[in-house]
């Protein structure tokens, strides 16, 4: 069967491949907009915090024992320990300072942590096998689905609405946002403002390490694993709207499946076709799609 012309299981793989690519651009952007939402400030240690996820999950394999299901729940803990302490010794002295301090500052710990891992494991990749209940394929009669990254895709989905609901649903998100606005108003009710800002960002932290969890059995676990993605997670943050949850997680899954689908009817324009979305969209609304004037 051809849609368009082209094979309904080429077509659809490819918009598959491209759900998979917009679940860790959802993820990955949805971190970077509760850490700049919230605490204003521009991640670029992100990259490398979603490669140690990947990393940290095959160390609890290799050396411990500990399994996917295992690494699903530590490894982000872990990641997101360390986004504390480094959070309350570097970053959290740079909050009344301009933007620029914080994005170099970040930018800067992204190339040490990614040097750290480069000298102590090398460049080629490591294999983390895909847990057994999640092995195979589904039958969809016009295509074979793998088991693994349906399960990808849904458990991405999950994770980008349980975030949105809490931070926009719940009281600790009304104090969140409370605190973005008018820190010492909170600080007036009780609230310890500055333990909040550590455990958000150690949470934006966990989120990006939750993602590498998932990536490692799709890619292959290397120190530039983070590096090939965080400028188009960047972008992606851009176009969705500075700080705005939904507008991340949107964008991700969206441009993710064009991105897909740009492989199919012009694969040339395949690497190049979210950063012509984000330009276009920043001529037509500069406070892009979601985002605040």
């Amino acid at each position: 069967m051809d849609l368009f012309g082209i094979p309904a299981p080429l077509l659809f793989g490819q918009v598959l491949l491209g759900l998979i690519n917009g679940a860790f651009y959802a993820l990955l952007s949805l971190g970077l907009a509760v850490i700049f939402g919230m605490l204003n400030v521009i991640n670029f240690t992100h990259g490398a915090q979603f490669m140690m996820g990947a990393f940290v999950a095959w160390m609890l394999l290799e050396w411990l024992g500990i399994g996917y299901w295992g690494a699903l729940l530590l490894a982000p803990l872990i990641v997101g320990a360390t986004g504390i302490i480094m959070e309350r010794l570097m970053i959290a002295r740079l909050y009344k300072l301009d933007h620029l301090y914080g994005l170099l500052l970040t930018f800067g710990l992204g190339l040490i942590i990614e040097g750290l891992f480069r000298n102590e494991f090398g460049s080629s990749g490591l294999p983390y096998r895909i847990p057994v209940e999640l092995q195979g394929a589904w039958d969809l009669d016009f295509m074979f689905m793998p088991v693994y990254r349906g399960w990808v895709v849904l458990v991405a989905f999950v994770m980008c609405l349980a975030t949105w609901l809490v931070i926009e649903k719940t009281k600790i998100g009304s104090y969140l946002r409370a605190a973005t606005e008018n820190p010492a108003l909170v600080q007036a009710f009780g609230i310890n403002v500055p333990r909040m800002m550590t455990l958000t960002y150690g949470a934006g932290v966990a989120l990006a390490a939750f993602a590498g969890v998932l990536a490692a059995p799709i890619y292959s676990v290397n120190p530039q694993m983070g590096s090939n993605l965080i400028i188009i997670v960047f972008a992606v943050v851009v176009i969705g709207g500075m700080g705005s949850i939904l507008g991340s997680v949107l964008t991700g899954f969206g441009l993710g499946i064009i991105e897909g689908l740009t492989k199919v009817f012009y694969p040339e324009a395949s690497s190049t076709v979210i950063f012509v979305v984000m330009a276009l969209v920043l001529l037509a609304r500069p406070a892009a799609l979601l985002g605040r004037s």
